[in-house]
């Protein structure tokens, strides 16, 4: 490490998802010298990932085109979600400084935002439920911008990108999945993709980032804008105190130790403990072993936060509802390798997609969000079987909109037949065979789905009652975007095992973002944000984006804290 590299600030960050470089942006413009951590190769974490939506109630951009919501309707559907776990300072503080957040970052960074008008919350039938107006996502940005530091950027997961390219959900999606069948969304694509092999040649990515990498991408340009000390393949080994107030960690890079003194603070935001066997072990009851789950998160995220916050007196907690951010995962097979995991976030919702489980039977409303359907799964999982389900279609949904990691037409199917990712059957029986499914059971199942499916019904779980369950169908496929029979045949099967796209437990804090210790007091100096910080849903889901959207909102009001700044004061 370079002798000239910082070995004191005001406050130290340790981890670069949302959550850390929030902290770190805020408390660079509200004036304090900030220098952030990152034990890997790029900055980003789980963020730079994600699809970059923020359950952020109020803001700005909703309320700039006319929806104004009560305060009182929002607390409604939170009470009603969060049951015991609903807890009201979070909740005032998620509500009243969010908007202010969005505020702030818009009027003194790169971050921008575009709204998410139209997407509902989960759960439309709960008293209070949001038809749109929550949400916010990351502005697509010009990966120019940011010069040099782009090589510094996470690039986006494998998986989910085709050619290395994030696809942005809402239009740019479907055109995607209308490629050959209508002509402005083969012009559409043609040109994104002739832009990123452009990108791709002179600069070694693409150049338009959107979803999670955008809003990296801009955190990390407004980091530089401020001068903040980003320091990669640098991790945190240990945290120091001064009395009894955390003042800095030992901080080791390239196997050499020294220390960086943090004169009001250090914030943990590592990303949580999505690839800490032993805390997946002691918490995940479906993974007795903690290898029975597979996250779509970094694997570098390996509770390292957690640990420090630990080692200086707090406690994770264990009495959340679900500890997970629960998704249905498929492996994806890699050449010498552990196997890649593709999130199945888009596709379950289509019409013509089932889920079964080996006894060839339904278990759930397939087009719900993806934490409640691997709920769905664990409870209809007998005690001492693997959790484990198959999502099944027929051949023209497959060459439509994907399966899993199989990619519409024009993409061939057959190098995913041949590694065993993707199953086929001339018939259900044969599909049934190949996967180990009950053959008759998965028979009865098929002829009651399509029964009603004709008719655009789902009678036996609902599937498309909710607004958020149609705007994840398609809606040219109608009475029910969400509905349509399956056959004919050859139809297919890929297999779904428990994963997660995060976890929901973390330090115990208050709703200044600070670590709280063994008696509920806040342990001085120490904070921490995104999913260091346990989460304020308590381990429930009720909408898109509620990791994100606290994670930045927790992450401004730790930096307003830990700078002796009152929230008040701030030009919101």
């Amino acid at each position: 490490m370079s002798s000239d590299l910082p070995s004191s600030c005001d406050l130290l960050v340790i981890g670069s998802g949302a959550g850390g470089l929030a902290s770190a942006v805020t408390a660079a413009v509200l004036g304090l010298d900030v220098v952030v951590i990152e034990k890997e190769r790029h900055f980003g974490g789980t963020t730079a990932w994600s699809g970059g939506w923020m359950w952020l109630p109020r803001n700005p951009l909703a309320r700039a085109a006319g929806i104004d919501e009560d305060e009182e309707t929002i607390r409604t559907y939170l009470r009603h979600e969060l049951g015991e776990g609903y807890d009201e300072a979070f909740v005032t503080m998620l509500i009243e400084h969010g908007p202010r957040m969005v505020d702030f970052f818009r009027r003194e960074s790169t971050v921008d935002f575009i709204d998410g008008n139209l997407m509902p919350d989960f759960h439309g039938n709960v008293p209070g439920a949001g038809a749109g107006g929550r949400s916010l996502c990351a502005k697509p940005y010009d990966g120019r911008e940011l010069g040099a530091r782009l090589q510094d950027l996470r690039p986006p997961l494998e998986e989910i990108a085709p050619f290395g390219m994030n696809i942005a959900s809402g239009a740019d999606l479907q055109h995607f999945l209308n490629a050959t069948r209508k002509l402005p969304s083969f012009l559409h694509v043609l040109r994104r993709l002739a832009r990123h092999f452009i990108d791709r040649a002179s600069h070694g990515r693409g150049l338009h980032l959107v979803n999670g990498n955008a809003l990296v991408a801009r955190l990390l340009k407004s980091a530089d804008d401020v001068g903040i000390a980003l320091l990669k393949e640098t991790a945190a080994v240990e945290l120091l105190r001064d009395g009894e107030r955390i003042a800095g960690a030992v901080i080791e890079h390239e196997g050499t130790r020294r220390t960086i003194r943090a004169t009001r603070g250090v914030v943990l935001a590592t990303g949580g403990f999505p690839h800490d066997l032993a805390r997946k072990s002691a918490l995940f009851p479906h993974a007795p072993t903690g290898r029975e789950h597979w996250s779509a998160a970094p694997c570098s995220n390996t509770g390292d936060g957690l640990r420090l916050g630990e080692a200086a007196g707090g406690h994770v907690r264990s009495d959340l509802t679900h500890a997970g951010a629960w998704a249905p995962v498929s492996l994806v097979p890699k050449p010498g390798g552990e196997p890649g995991r593709f999130p199945h976030l888009v596709e379950r919702a289509k019409p013509g997609a089932l889920m079964v489980r080996r006894d060839g039977r339904r278990f759930c409303n397939e087009a719900d969000s993806y934490h409640d359907v691997m709920q769905a799964l664990f409870a209809a999982t007998p005690a001492g079987e693997p959790a484990q389900a198959w999502l099944i279609c027929d051949h023209a949904f497959l060459r439509r909109y994907g399966l899993g990691r199989v990619r519409p037409r024009p993409f061939p199917i057959q190098p995913w037949l041949s590694n065993g990712y993707l199953k086929r059957g001339t018939t259900i029986a044969e599909l049934a065979s190949a996967c180990g499914i009950d053959a008759h059971g998965l028979a009865r199942t098929l002829d009651a789905y399509n029964a009603t499916a004709a008719e655009g019904r789902d009678p036996e779980f609902g599937r498309g009652d909710t607004p958020y369950n149609r705007i994840q169908g398609a809606a040219d496929n109608q009475p029910n975007p969400c509905v349509a029979p399956l056959g004919p045949g050859p139809f297919y099967a890929v297999r779904i095992v428990p994963g997660s796209l995060g976890t929901f437990a973390g330090l115990r804090t208050d709703a200044q973002a600070r670590v709280l210790d063994e008696h509920d007091a806040p342990i001085p100096g120490l904070y921490a944000v995104g999913n260091d910080m346990s989460s304020m849903m308590a381990g429930r889901y009720p909408a898109g984006g509620i990791t994100l959207g606290p994670a930045m909102t927790f992450g401004y009001v730790a930096a307003h804290h830990a700078g002796g700044i009152p929230l008040a004061n701030n030009r919101s």
